[in-house]
This record gives structure tokens, C-alpha cells and sequence, in this order.
């Protein structure tokens, strides 16, 4: 990690693995919605609604990813001060926005033909619905602060504090009566979900986690490469500030 700490390095690698990422992030994606489209069969209860599953599940688990991820990008800022964790965690956050919102309208989407309502106060889609708020929130302070450095840390914070939210997200359905199923993929005694479906949905949670990595990739060189022009561009306004002083 610490070798990977040096930005050149990390572009280096960067720059190696982003190519053949791609290939293979596409390649599962399509055979994950080949999977999920034309070979998964038609729920006996839910019909072909059952196929919102497919994109739903797996953008859920990123949303939560994706914070937990920011959180832990957050304590090697704040902490061991790790020259390439504020990169990480603003890099996340509007990866994992975005997949936290393709979780709620999914979601909803997914909830009108089972539950007779796009929305209701339930105990998971409210703190998931906390959860792209606190997303926001950390998109809008990374805007709001010019000093890239308080930005850091006033982010830091707010991921540390919000991400309680994220094990509360997990364990809702256990904790409270929801009307959102209890998990049926990772539990005691096994997955719940009959194989001709869960095939398919692993095989699409898998493409967009590698889709998740690649964006992350991309966009954590796109930041390195802003501060270096930004700081090339205050090194040279201080260079005209002192010939003309």
C-alpha cells in the first residue's frame, strides 16, 4: 500500500491495469446481462419483475461498498495522513452516489409491482435513502471548501461519523419488521435464491464491482493529474507575483 503511496507509481500501475480492466469488465457484463436476460427463468411469483434484481442487488451492495470505502480512505487521511486516501475517498463518493441512487430507483421500481407502492418508510429504504444523503453531503463539502486540505479533513469526519449507517443499512431487516425481504445470498445455512437465479445475479454483482474498480481507477488518475496542473498553476501565478514584486 505504502509503495502505491507515491502518486507516479500509482499512475504507472494505473495506466497497466485500466486496459485490460476494461476488457474484462465488459466481457462480464455482457455475458452477466446475456445471464440475467435471456437465460434466467420468469420468478413463479414475481414473473419477469425479477429481473430488477439483477441490477438492484448488485448496486446496493456498491452503495455500501463504495462508503465503506470512503470511510476507510478517511481514517488513513486522518491518521497515517496516506498521500493517496483523500484521492480514494473523493474519487468514491460520486461512484457510490450513483449506484446508491441506481439502488433506489430500482428499488422502487422493483417495490410498485410487489408491495402496490414505489415507496414506503421502511426501515431499509430509509437508511439507504440516509445513506445518498450522506453522499451528497460529502459531494458538497468537497465543492464548497476551496482549501483542498480542510476539505479533506471536514469530509473525513463527516464519512467517519456517517458510516454507522452503513451496518445499520445490513442488519434493518433483522433488527426491525420491514417489508423489504431479509438477505437471501449471504446468510446462515446458505442462499435462499434458487441457482438458475443466483448464478446470474453473481455473475452481474461481480461485473459491477470490476465496473465499480475501473471507474474508481480512472477517476482517482483524473484527480492526480488536476492537482499536479493546479499546483503548476499556483507555482506559476507565485513566480509572476514575484517578478512583478
Amino acid at each position: 500500500m505504502w509503495t502505491l503511496a507515491n502518486p507516479t507509481r500509482f499512475l504507472g500501475l494505473a495506466e497497466r491495469v485500466i486496459p485490460w480492466l476494461a476488457v474484462l469488465t465488459f466481457l462480464t457484463l455482457g455475458v452477466g446481462l446475456y445471464l440475467a436476460l435471456f437465460v434466467a427463468p420468469p420468478d413463479y411469483q414475481q414473473g419477469e419483475t425479477v429481473r430488477i434484481m439483477f441490477v438492484h442487488v448488485p448496486s446496493a451492495w456498491l452503495a455500501m461498498f463504495g462508503y465503506t470505502l470512503i470511510a476507510i480512505a478517511s481514517i488513513g487521511s486522518l491518521i497515517w495522513r496516506h498521500p493517496l486516501a483523500d484521492v480514494a475517498a473523493k474519487t468514491a463518493a460520486p461512484i457510490g452516489a450513483t449506484f446508491c441512487f441506481l439502488a433506489l430507483v430500482t428499488g422502487s421500481l422493483w417495490g410498485k409491482p410487489m408491495w402496490g407502492t414505489y415507496w414506503v418508510w421502511d426501515a431499509r429504504l430509509t437508511s439507504v435513502l440516509v445513506l445518498f444523503l450522506l453522499y451528497l453531503g460529502l459531494l458538497a463539502l468537497w465543492q464548497a471548501i476551496e482549501e483542498p486540505g480542510r476539505a479533506a479533513r471536514a469530509a473525513a469526519i463527516l464519512a467517519l461519523v456517517g458510516a454507522v449507517n452503513v451496518p445499520i443499512i445490513h442488519y434493518s431487516v433483522v433488527w426491525w419488521n420491514t417489508l423489504h425481504q431479509p438477505a437471501s445470498v449471504f446468510r446462515v445455512g446458505g442462499p435462499s435464491i434458487d441457482p438458475s437465479l443466483l448464478a446470474p445475479l453473481l455473475v452481474m454483482a461481480l461485473a459491477f464491482t470490476l465496473l465499480f474498480i475501473l471507474l474508481h481507477l480512472i477517476a482517482m488518475r483524473a484527480e492526480i493529474l488536476r492537482r499536479r496542473v493546479r499546483a503548476l498553476q499556483q507555482t506559476q501565478v507565485e513566480r509572476a507575483a514575484l517578478v512583478e514584486a
